[in-house]
């Protein structure tokens, strides 16, 4: 381990390196060190990781990588929003570069053939989520947050989504895109979005267990047989199976106008506080971030994973012009106005045809 690692894996000192890297028992210990900005991900962050695990990928003496983030507030809370907003804004073209490279890491992470243990411990959002999705293990604690809330700031879940979300069950991957609804540990294992559950102060014996773990033939059983004595693959009582059917329903239906218009009519008393709550949440949202997600999202669920991320990638180099990133970011994150003026001011006023015209490059 780097000598700013500590054997828990955690940074006993701070260190200027926004990514610590080394080997313990075999075992390529990945963090993500830049905790006083929830671990959020830049270019050079994306590159030391791709170099990294390509660099493990080809060292036989490396059977497994873990990867956390420092601190207890967050594992990545996203992309390094601001840092994309001033590229853009400054004519420079590291916004584009970013997503080529993060997209091409988190591609490369689904089909890495060593097992990546993810330890998914607090906020897990955007891009955080897009970079774990694809680990053989993913671990989730009470502390653990997650969700894809990108058209919050009138942009579309990226990173792989239009692939994952519309691969959980009935609408709840509609849902999550469409609302940027943050879910918590029971959730994300009763959807498909973790595998394991861990109280986060089991995290030191983890670590413990792994620095003396006896190692066999296969690693993934053997990580596995780790996890299966620290944590468990259910929790009792997820909201979201309660709320299925309403989920399924309404997120089912044709387009963003219909779903509004019907939710606001729920009169069922234990679904009402729910459809009320998510119609206050996408009145919130960039309408035409929200309609394309939907068409995003309906299209991914055909499309192989790298068509995904190539169909993502299409609507990135648009979207800084003709989206509503730029004057989200600038309401709610530059000068914290939290008014953004949307492109279209109500849902009603998107038009199909301005939908499509975002997918039609890559169509062509």
């Amino acid at each position: 381990m780097s000598s700013s690692a500590s054997s828990s894996g955690q940074p006993q000192h701070s260190s200027d390196k926004a990514i610590l890297a080394g080997v313990r028992n075999h075992i390529g210990h990945l963090v993500l060190n830049r905790p006083t900005g929830l671990n959020a991900l830049d270019l050079e962050m994306v590159r030391s990781l791709q170099a990294q695990l390509d660099a493990w990928a080809e060292d036989d003496t490396v059977y497994a990588v873990v990867l956390r983030g420092a601190g207890d507030k967050a594992f990545c809370a996203g992309g390094d929003i601001r840092a994309l907003y001033h590229s853009h804004q400054s004519g420079q073209d590291q916004h584009q570069r970013f997503f080529e490279e993060e997209y091409r890491l988190d591609l490369s992470i689904h089909t890495y053939h060593k097992p990546i243990l993810a330890l998914m411990d607090g906020l897990v959002l955007g891009g955080g989520l897009g970079l774990v999705q694809s680990a053989d293990l993913r671990v989730v604690t009470e502390r653990s947050s997650l969700g894809m809330p990108e058209v919050a700031i009138g942009y579309f879940p990226d990173v792989g989504a239009s692939y994952f979300l519309p691969r959980l069950p009935g609408e709840v991957g509609l849902y999550l895109g469409i609302t940027g609804t943050r879910i918590g540990a029971a959730d994300a294992l009763y959807c498909g979005l973790a595998d394991w559950h861990m109280p986060s102060q089991s995290l030191a014996r983890l670590d413990h267990m792994l620095d003396h773990l006896k190692w066999h033939i296969n690693p993934l059983k053997d990580l596995q047989g780790v996890m299966a004595r620290l944590g468990s693959q259910r929790l009792p009582d997820p909201p979201l199976q309660a709320l299925r059917p309403a989920i399924d329903h309404f997120f089912g239906l044709p387009d963003i106008p219909s779903m509004l218009e019907q939710l606001q009519q729920v009169s069922v008393a234990d679904s009402r506080e729910w459809a009320l709550d998510t119609v206050a949440a996408m009145h919130s949202r960039s309408p035409l971030a929200m309609a394309v997600t939907l068409e995003l999202l309906r299209r991914g669920r055909q499309l192989s994973l790298p068509e995904c991320f190539e169909l993502e990638l299409s609507l990135d180099r648009q979207w800084f012009e003709h989206g509503d990133l730029i004057e989200g970011v600038r309401a709610l994150m530059i000068d914290k106005d939290q008014k953004p003026n949307w492109k279209y001011a109500t849902v009603q006023a998107v038009r199909q045809e301005d939908v499509q015209r975002f997918f039609t490059p890559l169509e062509s």
